[in-house]
């Protein structure tokens, strides 16, 4: 299986931002996909999580700004940010959870300035 995220770049505060994450590979139709980011310095978080039901969930930080949603016909799962602050400044990791695997990207980096 291989994740392959794009969408990352540079954005003003208050910017918007829509992350996509393509996966290939034997994939279970029922699974799990979700980002995660890690800034400088810093542990990985977990942003946002999607379902093949679907079903979402979302860190409190990101909650009301960040929207994550998939095409199951493409296993493509997205972020749309929108209100992005300096503090979302992280490379942004897509996760697949299938079967009793776990996959990861590489990630993309996302810059917000000030």
């Amino acid at each position: 299986v291989q994740l392959v995220e794009s969408g990352g770049g540079l954005v003003q505060a208050g910017g918007s931002l829509r992350l996509s994450c393509a996966a290939s590979g034997s994939i279970f139709s029922i699974n799990v996909m979700g980002w995660y980011r890690q800034a400088p310095g810093k542990q990985r978080e977990w942003v946002a999580s999607i379902t093949s039901a679907p079903w979402t969930n979302y860190a409190d930080s990101v909650k009301g700004r960040f929207t994550i949603s998939r095409d199951n016909a493409k296993n493509t799962v997205y972020l749309q940010m929108n209100s992005l602050k300096p503090e979302d400044t992280a490379v942004y990791y897509c996760k697949l959870l299938t079967g009793a695997m776990e996959y990861w990207g590489k990630g993309t980096l996302v810059t917000v300035s000030s």
